[in-house]
């Protein structure tokens, strides 16, 4: 271990006066935790006697501890810290279970020509203590050997490890643990501060520390609370970095300290701050994690926004939230108000409408109409505990976390171009073939528009089965209703046109081959019979004399004229015809010739 020592040489102490810090990583809240809590550490040393007045290297691999906790004691948090000499083991084993760090810290210091690095990892390992209880523990494969010639150099070779852990019983006041962690070397000062305290009872106040690489032959270290310096039965007003484990009563915990002070004469009831201060003017310490435990009963609103309802073409949406009171050691009164904001500006408040107790919730629902100077992708933020100016007017255990934020899009339907109705010729019994695929386009008011044309209405607002066919689309019968769902990158809209049918005049064939080959044997007028079902068809000769008339009741005129016994064929030639359709949009009747061949 490295010590600030009398130097008879101005030029060393000039050296040792200019050793640089760097790569640390400052101790800074990892967690807060509220309720019937209380904490407690173990651990050990891997080093088999304090480094720096011992000759040889002194450290090994693994080392053991043990867990006794109480029947009524229930772990809540298990975190297994562990250190050394040298750029860092991060895998070791804990109980023959192989563990690798979650997070990983390094602090280094220069004297020349070398740089002296340290490190400490943290594991999560609340399961893993909850499922073995009580018993030993023993942290191995924890390896610095490659390290130590050099660290031996300027005795600061060291390994251990800790396991800290907070545990619930139910006949503790409601405590609220702060934890903070990092590795930051205390060749000074390191100040905590604690806020948002207000402590209604001080008795049981405690703080405790994992430090490493602390000096028992070195009483130059304090630790203060409220810049009083105290001390406990196993560490000195001035060596509190002495090896020493207070939950133990160990001296022999080489170069590592796992200490807790009782701090109830330094807290005072209605105290809504305190400050802790670990210094050291010679000794080098390492300080790895400081849990403090204070009775602060307060509660702790945070809100969430579960879901916003939103409706096509509407700026009025829906917000449903929850108010909580989880991580609290009081209950949060009813009437807190809940504001909520969009691009800074206020939109309106709530109001809890119930106390909500230790660890309960709340829900609510929550109507706002969105300003139309505001885009249609946004944020809106929720902050409980705000009356609509930013600030509150509860006091909270923490007032740093009462924001929740929400991305919501409305949704606006696109423009679109109204389409005419379609018409197509009667094919019998009202049904048509259409072809709408020039719509597609003609919908459109933007190119990258998606247009789909479907059934029903049903089918469309799903956005299923549309119809494929659109250039030869039979409808079966009509008017039939076709739907168009028009679609962008925000939203789609709906709109439809029908398919009509019309009569179309019929297409006479007025070629007849009367010689029974199957082709034209007879005088067919396509679109007749289906579609003017009541149509009468007259046949002239030349000299205008009637040789044969027909309706949808009779056949087509295959060139035989009745004669009363059975007919008989009518000559060659060309003939006239009168069709009369019978429709109110064709009165004039349809006149022509025919010509007879066999």
């Amino acid at each position: 271990m490295e010590k600030l020592k009398k130097l008879h040489c101005l030029f060393v102490l000039l050296s040792f006066m200019s050793v640089s810090l760097m790569n640390a990583q400052d101790i800074m809240l990892h967690e807060q935790i509220n309720g019937r809590y209380d904490f407690t550490f173990i651990g050990n040393t891997l080093n088999s006697a304090e480094n720096n007045p011992t000759f040889g290297y002194i450290t090994s691999t693994s080392s053991t501890a043990q867990l006794n906790m109480s029947p009524a004691d229930t772990v809540i948090r298990a975190y297994l810290y562990w250190a050394g000499s040298g750029d860092g083991d991060f895998q070791v084993n804990l109980n023959g279970t192989a563990l690798t760090a979650d997070r990983t810290f390094s602090h280094s210091r220069f004297f020349s020509p070398n740089t002296f690095t340290y490190f400490s990892a943290f594991k999560d390992i609340t399961t893993f203590v909850q499922t073995n209880g009580n018993g030993t523990y023993t942290l191995s494969e924890l390896d610095i050997s490659a390290f130590e010639p050099l660290h031996y150099s300027r005795k600061t070779n060291f390994a251990g490890w800790a396991i800290l852990i907070v545990y619930e019983n139910p006949s503790l006041t409601l405590n609220q643990l702060n934890i903070y962690d990092g590795l930051q070397g205390v060749p000074d000062a390191l100040q905590i501060n604690l806020t948002n305290l207000f402590v209604l009872n001080n008795t049981n106040a405690k703080a405790g520390f994992i430090a490493w690489e602390g000096d028992s032959q070195l009483p130059t270290e304090t630790f203060s609370v409220n810049n009083i310096a105290i001390s406990n039965a196993i560490n000195p007003i001035n060596n509190v970095f002495n090896s020493t484990n207070s939950v133990t009563g160990s001296n022999t915990l080489y170069n590592m300290d796992l200490d807790i002070y009782e701090i109830d004469n330094y807290i005072a009831i209605g105290d809504t701050s305190a400050s802790i201060t670990l210094s050291s003017s010679q000794d080098f310490i390492m300080i790895n994690t400081v849990i403090t435990k204070l009775n602060s009963q307060l509660p702790d609103a945070t809100v969430t926004i579960n879901s916003v309802a939103t409706a096509c073409n509407d700026r009025n949406i829906t917000l449903n939230y929850s108010v909580s009171n989880t991580n609290s050691t009081e209950v949060l009164p009813a009437n807190t108000s809940i504001s909520f904001y969009i691009a800074g500006q206020f939109m309106g408040r709530t109001f809890t409408q119930n106390t909500i107790a230790i660890g309960g919730s709340e829900l609510g629902t929550f109507l706002l109409t969105v300003p139309t100077t505001i885009p249609l992708n946004f944020n809106i933020q929720a902050v409980v505990d705000d009356i609509g100016n930013g600030n509150g007017i509860v006091n909270e255990l923490n007032e740093n976390n009462n924001t929740f934020s929400f991305p919501v899009e409305l949704t606006i339907s696109p423009d679109f171009n109204a389409l005419e109705d379609l018409t197509s010729c009667n094919l019998g019994l009202t049904k048509g073939l259409f072809d709408f695929s020039s719509f597609e386009s003609a919908v459109k008011t933007d190119p990258s528009q998606v247009v789909r044309f479907y059934e029903n209405n049903t089918d469309a607002t799903a956005g299923i089965q549309p119809i494929l066919n659109i250039t030869n689309y039979e409808a079966l019968t009509t008017p039939k209703e076709i739907f168009v769902r028009i679609e962008n990158d925000n939203c789609y809209a709906i709109t439809s046109f029908s398919l009509l049918t019309e009569n179309c005049p019929p297409t006479v064939y007025n070629a007849v081959s009367a010689n029974g080959d199957g082709s034209n044997d007879t005088f067919f007028i396509d679109g007749l019979r289906d579609v003017f079902v009541n149509f009468n068809l007259e046949i002239y000769n030349r000299w205008g004399k009637l040789v044969w008339t027909g309706n949808n009741s009779k056949e087509d005129w295959d060139g035989t004229v009745p004669n009363g016994i059975g007919g008989e064929k009518a000559p060659e030639g060309t003939y006239f015809y009168v069709l009369n359709l019978n429709d109110p949009n064709y009165k004039e009747a349809l006149v022509g010739y025919l010509y007879l061949a066999y």
